[in-house]
Order: C-alpha cells, then sequence, then structure tokens
C-alpha cells in the first residue's frame, strides 16, 4: 500500500516537473553563462525540434557533458570529471527502445528523450529504494511513507529530472544501503560500487561499510562476553576481528574499485594517448582551440598532472577547470550563490545540532555502544544513516570553503 502511494505521488511530481520545465523553458529566457555548449556536428531530423522544445531545459549546464559523452564518447579533458554510467544508459536506451525513431530523431533527439524517461523511471525507483530503507532503519511506516513523499518534492527537483545522474546515484545508494542494513555485504557492495561508476561521491559510501560490520561486530563481542568462556572467549573476539576486517578491505575495494578504473582510464587517454586529432571533427577542435580545452593527441606532449606522483585526472580537472581550492570562492560576485545554499546549510546544521543535543552521549560514541546508564532508556541509538547526517552537515561546511555551494 505504501509502495503505491509512493510510486503515484512520485510519477505525479516527474510529470509535473517535466512540464514545468517545458513551459519556463520556453518563457524565460536562458542565462548567458560560459557554460559548456559543444557545437552540433550531426544534422537535424524531423521531431528534433519538437523534443528539443518539450524537454530541451533538460540539457542544460552539466546535462550537456553528458550528452556529449552519450553521444560520441569523452573527448574533452574536463569531460571526465563526469563518470561513464548514466551516458551508457542514456545511450543504451536511444540505441534500444528508442531505435524505432531513428528515422525521426537523431541520436541528439533521442538521447534527450532518453534523459526525460530514463530519469523519470530512476527517480520512481529511487523514492521506492528509500521508502525500503527508511523502514529498516526507522522502525517507523508513517515517518517512512513521509520521509519518501517529501524525498519527492525536494527543492533539488530539478537535478533529478534533468540530465545529471543524481535520480541513478540515488536509485543505487539507497538500494545497496538497504541490502547493507538487511544484512547483505556482498550485494551491497556490488550496488554501492555500481554507483561509483555514476559519481565520484559514491567514495563516501564507503563509511557505511565500515560503521555497520563494526557496530554488528561490537554487538557481537559483547554477547561473547556474556556467553563464553576462557580461551574459546579469545577465539570469538579475534574471528570477529579478522572478519569484519576482511569485509572492510575487500568491500572497500569493490565500491572503490570504478573510480580507481575510470582515473586509469582517463591516464591512458591523455598520457598514453593513441588518437590523432586528424579524427577529430573539424568544429570540436575549433571548440577546444576557443575554449582552451585539452584533447588527447599521440604527437603532442603529455599534460603536466601526468607526471605528478598521483596522477588523477579527477583532482586535477576539479582544480583547473572548477577553481577547486580552500578560499577559491569567497568573491563578492558569488554572494547570490551563498545565500541560495543558505536554507539548506542551515537546515543542515539546525537537524545535526537537535540531534546531537537530544542524542548527546550516543554520538559522541558515534552510536557504537551503550554505557550501562544508557541501556534500557527509550531513546533512539544514532545508526549509519543519523552520523552520516551528521558528517554530511560537517562536509557542506567545508565545502562552503573549498568549492562552489551550489
Amino acid at each position: 500500500m505504501d509502495v503505491t502511494a509512493v510510486l503515484q505521488f512520485a510519477t505525479i511530481t516527474r510529470g509535473l516537473s517535466l512540464f514545468l520545465q517545458a513551459v519556463l523553458n520556453a518563457v524565460i529566457p536562458d542565462h548567458d553563462a560560459d557554460a559548456f555548449r559543444p557545437p552540433r556536428t550531426r544534422e537535424s531530423l524531423y521531431l528534433d525540434s519538437t523534443v528539443e522544445w518539450l524537454f530541451g531545459g533538460l540539457s542544460r549546464w552539466d546535462a550537456e557533458h553528458f550528452l556529449f559523452i552519450a553521444e560520441g564518447g569523452y573527448l574533452y579533458e574536463h569531460n571526465f570529471a563526469f563518470f561513464p554510467l548514466f551516458p551508457v544508459i542514456i545511450r543504451g536506451l536511444a540505441e534500444t527502445l528508442l531505435w524505432p525513431l531513428s528515422s525521426w530523431l537523431s541520436v541528439r533527439g533521442r538521447l534527450l528523450l532518453a534523459v526525460a524517461l530514463g530519469n523519470s523511471a530512476l527517480f520512481l525507483l529511487s523514492a521506492v529504494a528509500l521508502q525500503a530503507l527508511s523502514r529498516v532503519v526507522l522502525q517507523d511506516r508513517r515517518l517512512a511513507l513521509l520521509s519518501s513523499l517529501l524525498y519527492c518534492i525536494t527543492p533539488a527537483n530539478v537535478f533529478m529530472t534533468a540530465g545529471y545522474s543524481e535520480s541513478l546515484f540515488a536509485a543505487l545508494t539507497f538500494g545497496g544501503l538497504f541490502l547493507l542494513e538487511k544484512g547483505f555485504t556482498l550485494r551491497a557492495c556490488l550496488a554501492l560500487s555500481i554507483a561509483t561508476a555514476a559519481r565520484s561521491n559514491g567514495l563516501v559510501n564507503i563509511g557505511f561499510l565500515l560503521y555497520l560490520p563494526s557496530l554488528h561486530a561490537i554487538s557481537q563481542i559483547r554477547v561473547y562476553r556474556a556467553t563464553t568462556k576462557g580461551h574459546r572467549k579469545v577465539f570469538c573476539y579475534i574471528w570477529v576481528i579478522i572478519r569484519v576486517l576482511l569485509t572492510s578491505f575487500f568491500g572497500t575495494a569493490i565500491i572503490a574499485l570504478p573510480f580507481c578504473a575510470f582515473q586509469y582510464y582517463g591516464y591512458r587517454t591523455f598520457c598514453t594517448p593513441s588518437i590523432s586529432l586528424d579524427r577529430v571533427p573539424a568544429a570540436l577542435l575549433s571548440l577546444a582551440e576557443t575554449k582552451g580545452y585539452r584533447v588527447p593527441d599521440e604527437n603532442g606532449p603529455p599534460p603536466l598532472w601526468c607526471m605528478r606522483p598521483l596522477p588523477l585526472l579527477y583532482s586535477h580537472i576539479q582544480d583547473v577547470y572548477w577553481d577547486v581550492g580552500f578560499l577559491r570562492y569567497f568573491e563578492l560576485k558569488q554572494i547570490p550563490n551563498f545565500i541560495l545554499a543558505l536554507p539548506m546549510a542551515t537546515l543542515g546544521i539546525m537537524a545535526a545540532y537537535a540531534y546531537f543535543q537530544a542524542n548527546r552521549e550516543l554520538c559522541l560514541r558515534l552510536g557504537l555502544w551503550e554505557t550501562s546508564e544508557n541501556q534500557g532508556l527509550d531513546k533512539p541509538t544514532p545508526g549509519s544513516n543519523q552520523i552520516h547526517g551528521l558528517l554530511i552537515t560537517c562536509a557542506l561546511l567545508d565545502k562552503c570553503t573549498s568549492a562552489p555551494p551550489q
């Protein structure tokens, strides 16, 4: 019953979001920003203009990167800030489900339609996954339903609908955390690993993997301490510790693998290139020269970041193209963006403070164990998701000093 209600409400909000973006995109002129706008290298077909009019609002800003990658692959250096899973999915939809429309829609048109359909379906999946996760964590059916419905009207709705990877990442993360809470560690690691193939933020999910097995291990040690004696107790302790260490090591490796593999792909593309500029369309080369974008060239020198002890392309892109660094974003012209971020930052800080005040002792111990004076009290124990909320708030404050606050 609750799942049906969540699906119905999520479907309504998706339809409303698509309708509003079409109307507002037609009424409000686009902001003339220095954003990524690659030239169209293929001819338009009959229905391209119609799809562009209906869903063109979904292709702005970072969505242009995802669409560009889905259409022609990775070319420019800063394209590698955007991970490959979402472009692969929408290209797969364009070449399979939407292939019958290829006579009327170009690849670009089918990709844009795939964004609208795919992200709507992924958002429904993420809402259901959140409801299931909330039931397990909160142990409150009504609160779980309410959290899922509120999620459907998040202020970040536009990012969940546009050609971004947020809906995909949310569905995989919520699903992975649900599996982790239910004790299916391997399947959870695989889901969270796939989430890392969608966004670099997936590395943060390693914290859940480290926290929950540690919580279970401490609980088992407490049980063994009360029920076993002598040398057997020592062996039980050792086995629990070995198991949590192995789970943490291999789980971390599984979750981080897509990130590492993608960084290696970026290293091979630019540091040992096998592409000649003759194979790149002239219009795309012209854009690279005009904007200063780097493209791989087997006849040119490798970029300087290739010479670093740890040549991470992602870190280089954040530093050079997005100017991410301590206090770099503190400029007068960025005041409107800080004002935009202020409501969410304030809510996050207030929620973290209120929870800490209500559960001060448990928060200081990260909810890993209870003292004798807390046992038996009817107080909520902070689990990994509450701790994650506190850490996210701290990360938000850190981001405000080193990255764009949007």
